[in-house]
C-alpha cells in the first residue's frame, strides 16, 4: 500500500501562496493565530493520520459494521477516533472560543484536516465531521440550554451528531416529510416517523448519538414552508445527568459498494409513543436553518471525494514508478531491460488527469474556503458578495469532484491493471469509496436544477456576476504573462460561452417552461464546473509562473513545473470538453421531456 495520500506541498501552496491564508490573521475573529499554528495543525493532522487512520484503512472496509439485536456494531477503534477527535479540538476548530472552539478559520480548522483525515481512510474521517455539522446548527439556533446540554459532549468526541433528513417514501424530495412533531405541555414534542440513509446514526463508538433532524409540526403548513428542525437524542439526559432510552430504534443498516467503515442506518422514532424532540429556533423554519450544515455537507462531500482521489493518485504514481512492463518504442532491442510504466506516453497521461482532477479539485474547494472564511467576518455587501459567491459555487464543489473522482479513481484502477482490480491493492476499494459521493447531500441532479434554477438567477443575477468577475480578474492576472496569455484567452472564450449557454437557457425558461429549461440542467452543471476548475487552474499557473521566475531550489522548481504541466494538461485535454457539452445545451430538443415511458420497454 503507499505509503502517501496527500501532498502536504500542495496543501501548503494552496493555503499561502494561491490564497494568501495569512491575510485573514488581520481579522480581530482570527488575530490569536499564526503561520506557525496552521503549521502546527497541519503536522498533527498527518501524523494522526498516519499513525490512527491510515493503519485502519482495510480492516474498518474488511470487518464491516454489524446489526446485532438492535443495535450497531462498529470497529472498536471508532470509540478512540472519536476521543482523539475530541481531544484534539478537531471538532471545534472553528467554534467560538466561548462554546469550547478555537476560532480558526474554517479553511484551516475543518477543510485542511478534513481532506488530510479522508485521504488516508474516508469512513474513519466522517464520524466527527458529522458532529462537527451537527453541532454547528446548535451553535448558530440552538438556545443556551441546547448549547450547555448537548455542545460539551459533542465537543468531545463522546456523543454523535448527524443530520437526518431522508424518509422512505421522500427521498430528496422534503416537501414529501411525514415524520411529525406533536407539542406537549412539557416543553418537548413527541416525535413519530422514519428517516433512512442516516450516517453514523447509531454505533456503539459514543455514548449517545445527537440527531438533528426535519420534522413537520401536526397542523404545519404543507409543503416546506411547515418543516422544522428539532433536536432528538438517542438518549435523553435526565434531571441527574444520567441518560435514558428515547424511543429512538435503529431499525436496521444498510450493506455498502463502498464507504464501509461507517454505518448507514434506518431509524424509527416514536414506536411506543415516548420519542421526545426540542425545538431549534422557530417553528416551520427548519428548512433553512437545515442548508448550513447541509452546504457545509455539500462543500464536505466534494472534499471528501478529492481526499480519496488523492489516495488514489499518489497510489497509482507510486505503481507507475516501481511497475517495469515494456520498452521505449524506439528500442529495437528485444533484451533490453524493461522500463517503469510511468515512461509510457498513456500512462503519462492517465497520471496527468489524476492529477488535475485532484488539484483542480482541491483548489476550487479551499477557493470556498476563503469565500466562508470571508463572510464570516466582513459585514454589510461584501459580506452578502462572499455569502453569493460560496452559495453559487456550493453546487459545483459538490460535483465536479464527486463525478470526477469517480473517473480518477477508475484512471488509476486502469494503470495498475489486473491489480488494480484486485484486493491486496488499494484502488478497488478507494473506487468504492468514491462512488458515493455523487448521491450523499443531494444527487447531481440536484445540484444540477440547483445551479441553474436558482443560484444563476440568485438576486438577479448577482451572484453570476460576481463570479465572473473573479474569473475574469485571474484572466488579468495571467495576461501579463506572454506564455500564459494563450490559456488566458482561451478562458476568456470559454466564459464567453459560458455567458451565451446560459442566456439560451434562460430564453427557454421564459419560452418553454420550467421543465424544458431544467431537462439539461445536470449537463449545464457540468459545463460549468469544467471552467470553473479551468478557472483556478489559470490561477494555480500564475503563481508558479511566477514562484519559477525567482530561480527556487530544484525540489520546488519540479513542483512548479509539475503544476504548469497539469495545466496544461486540462486546457488541452479538459476544456475542450465543453465545446460538446454546449453544442448539446445551445441546442436541446427536449428528448427526455417528451418522449414516453413506453419507449424504454423492449
Amino acid at each position: 500500500m503507499a505509503e502517501k495520500f496527500i501532498s502536504e506541498r500542495n496543501l501548503k501552496f494552496l493555503l499561502y501562496e494561491l490564497n494568501d491564508i495569512e491575510s485573514l490573521l488581520k481579522y480581530p475573529y482570527f488575530a490569536d493565530h499564526s503561520k506557525e499554528v496552521f503549521d502546527m495543525l497541519m503536522d498533527t493532522a498527518m501524523r494522526m493520520s498516519k499513525d490512527l487512520f491510515k493503519p485502519l484503512f482495510e480492516e474498518m472496509d474488511r470487518k464491516a459494521p454489524e446489526y446485532v439485536n438492535g443495535e450497531v456494531k462498529v470497529h472498536p477503534k471508532v470509540r478512540e477516533i472519536m476521543r482523539a477527535a475530541g481531544d484534539g479540538g478537531w471538532i471545534a476548530s472553528s467554534f467560538p472560543y466561548d462554546l469550547g472552539g478555537q476560532q480558526l478559520p474554517f479553511t484551516v480548522g475543518i477543510m485542511l484536516p478534513t481532506a488530510i483525515f479522508g485521504s488516508a481512510n474516508y469512513s474513519a474521517s466522517v464520524y466527527h465531521g458529522l458532529t462537527h455539522g451537527a453541532a454547528g446548527l446548535i451553535v448558530s439556533f440552538g438556545t443556551q440550554e441546547m448549547k450547555d446540554t448537548y455542545l460539551p459532549k459533542m465537543i468531545a468526541g463522546e456523543w454523535q451528531g448527524t443530520m437526518a433528513l431522508t424518509e422512505p417514501q421522500a427521498g430528496s424530495s422534503l416537501t414529501d416529510l411525514t415524520t411529525t412533531a406533536t407539542p406537549t405541555d412539557e416543553g418537548y414534542y413527541k416525535i413519530k416517523g422514519q428517516k433512512l440513509f442516516i450516517s453514523a446514526g447509531d454505533h456503539d463508538g459514543c455514548d449517545n448519538v445527537i440527531h438533528l433532524a426535519l420534522v413537520r409540526i401536526k397542523d404545519a403548513p404543507p409543503g416546506i414552508k411547515g418543516i422544522s428542525l428539532f433536536i432528538i437524542p438517542k438518549k435523553r439526559i435526565k434531571e441527574d445527568g444520567s441518560l435514558e432510552p428515547n424511543d429512538v430504534n435503529c431499525a436496521g443498516i444498510y450493506h455498502k459498494l463502498g464507504y464501509r467503515g461507517a454505518p448507514i442506518t434506518q431509524l424509527a422514532f416514536g414506536e411506543n409513543d415516548d420519542c421526545r424532540g426540542w425545538l431549534v429556533g422557530e417553528a416551520n423554519k427548519g428548512l433553512g436553518y437545515m442548508f448550513q450544515m447541509m452546504n457545509g455537507a455539500r462543500i464536505d462531500v466534494g472534499l471528501g471525494a478529492t481526499a480519496i482521489s488523492s489516495a488514489a493518485y499518489y497510489a497509482s504514481l507510486e505503481y507507475a514508478k516501481e511497475r517495469p512492463q515494456g520498452r521505449k518504442l524506439t528500442s529495437k532491442d528485444p533484451l533490453s531491460p524493461q522500463i517503469p510504466i510511468i515512461e509510457h506516453a498513456d500512462i503519462r497521461r492517465m497520471l496527468l488527469f489524476q492529477k488535475a482532477v485532484v488539484e483542480g479539485s482541491l483548489a476550487l474547494l479551499f477557493q470556498c474556503g476563503i469565500y466562508e472564511d470571508l463572510e464570516h467576518v466582513t459585514e454589510g455587501e461584501e459580506r452578502e458578495n462572499y455569502n453569493l459567491l460560496l452559495e453559487l459555487l456550493t453546487p459545483v464543489a459538490k460535483t465536479y469532484p464527486s463525478e470526477m473522482g469517480i473517473l480518477s479513481c477508475s484512471t488509476g484502477l486502469q494503470i495498475l491493471g489486473g491489480y488494480g482490480f484486485c484486493e491486496e491493492f488499494p484502488l478497488e476499494q478507494l473506487y468504492r469509496d468514491v462512488r458515493i459521493h455523487p448521491i450523499h447531500e443531494g444527487t447531481t441532479g440536484i445540484q444540477g436544477m440547483d445551479l441553474l434554477g436558482r443560484k444563476m438567477m440568485m438576486k438577479k443575477g448577482k451572484a453570476a456576476q460576481l463570479y465572473l468577475a473573479e474569473v475574469r480578474k485571474a484572466v488579468a492576472d495571467a495576461q501579463g504573462d506572454a506564455e500564459l496569455k494563450p490559456f488566458a484567452d482561451k478562458l476568456t472564450e470559454a466564459v464567453a460561452l459560458l455567458e451565451k449557454v446560459t442566456a439560451h437557457q434562460f430564453g427557454i425558461a421564459a419560452k418553454q417552461g420550467p421543465e424544458m429549461f431544467l431537462a439539461d440542467a445536470t449537463v449545464y452543471l457540468e459545463f460549468f464546473g469544467i471552467i470553473a476548475i479551468a478557472w483556478q487552474w489559470l490561477r494555480q499557473a500564475t503563481v508558479a509562473q511566477k514562484a519559477l521566475a525567482h530561480g527556487p531550489g530544484e525540489a520546488d522548481a519540479n513542483f512548479y513545473q509539475g503544476k504548469l504541466a497539469a495545466f496544461r494538461y486540462f486546457f488541452g485535454y479538459e476544456l475542450p470538453k465543453i465545446q460538446g457539452l454546449s453544442d448539446r445545451l445551445l441546442h436541446g430538443d427536449g428528448l427526455t421531456v417528451t418522449m414516453k415511458n413506453e419507449y424504454f420497454e423492449d
